[in-house]
């Protein structure tokens, strides 16, 4: 397991230098962000010495190389806004993130899991329709549309949410369902179709052939095979997640990391884009490797490699 993990960290360090690359060449690209740090009645002076004061006047070679190297030591710089660290400003971001992205994948297992399991075993019927029809719809369904709706219908019309912010259960409830929303709906289609193909195998025949209840058919043979792909999808919609979160956050006012890195972007705070983009990069990693490690506790004999 040790040489497993050490493995897995060594294939993504190539990964993160990529995309720490990639993230510093287009944040170059976008322009100058002096120009919204300063006043219009600014001198040539005043923004020269700015410029100069920031690094910002050398060459993108030297700019570059300054920047992997301070990222080699775990430094991204000072956020340009709030004259702080930027790494510790999106570390104070990261808990209310990972709160909205659990509550939202909870969110999705619950509704995901029974509607998928329901769709195959009445499979070509009514609810298997409507069931259908509902994943559908949840997969098509813009995430920003979707929140404005939930807010006029259950803050304005029925105040029974908060519209925005952040401090008690009730200020979760809709963004969550706003962003489980369509991971539920490709997940619970996946559920189906695997547990159609898993249902058609021999020894499910042979299962209730014995006189075995459908009971234990369905959830103790037929439910865990089809775990696998679930498991992989799951891992994927993590990254969408964090994708959807951009815009979750900000409709619903949620201080997350989505939230900042809007912000960020908009006045051109490179230090803290950059430390937003590489967390969450991260915990997509950490994601796909916790995936790697269910699929060994899913079925046994896959191994370590």
């Amino acid at each position: 397991m040790r040489a497993y993990l050490l493995k897995y960290i060594m294939q993504f360090i190539p990964v993160l230098f990529i995309i720490s690359s990639v993230i510093f060449a287009l944040l170059y690209l976008t322009g100058d962000p002096v120009a919204l740090m300063i006043s219009d009645q600014a001198t040539p002076e005043q923004i020269a010495e700015l410029r100069e004061s920031l690094g910002l006047n050398r060459p993108f070679y030297v700019q570059y190389g300054i920047y992997m190297l301070n990222l080699l030591q775990g430094d991204f710089g000072i956020s340009y806004v709030y004259r702080e660290d930027a790494l510790t400003i999106v570390l104070e971001r990261l808990p209310s993130t990972l709160l909205l992205g659990s509550a939202s994948i909870a969110f999705a297992i619950v509704i995901s899991v029974p509607l998928g399991v329901l769709s195959a075993i009445k499979k070509n019927t009514f609810v298997d329709l409507l069931i259908s029809g509902f994943s559908v719809v949840g997969k098509a369904i813009p995430n920003f549309w979707q929140a404005i709706m939930l807010i006029l219908l259950f803050s304005i019309t029925l105040q029974l949410f908060p519209v925005s912010g952040e401090g008690s259960w009730k200020h979760l409830v809709l963004p969550a369902i706003t962003l489980g929303s369509g991971a539920a709906a490709e997940i619970a289609r996946l559920i189906r179709s695997s547990m159609l193909d898993v249902l058609s195998q021999d020894y499910i025949r042979t299962a209730k052939s014995k006189g075995v209840s459908n009971a234990v058919v369905y959830f103790r043979h037929a439910f865990r095979n089809c775990l696998l792909p679930v498991v992989t999808v799951m891992a994927t919609q993590v990254a969408v997640l964090f994708g959807g979160a951009v815009i979750t956050e900000t409709v619903f006012a949620w201080p997350g990391m989505g939230q900042l890195l809007v912000k960020a972007i908009s006045v051109r705070d490179m230090s803290v884009v950059q430390a937003v983009v590489f967390v969450s990069a991260m915990i997509i990693i950490l994601m796909n490797f916790l995936a790697d490690v269910a699929y060994r506790w899913i079925d046994p004999r896959i191994k370590y490699e």
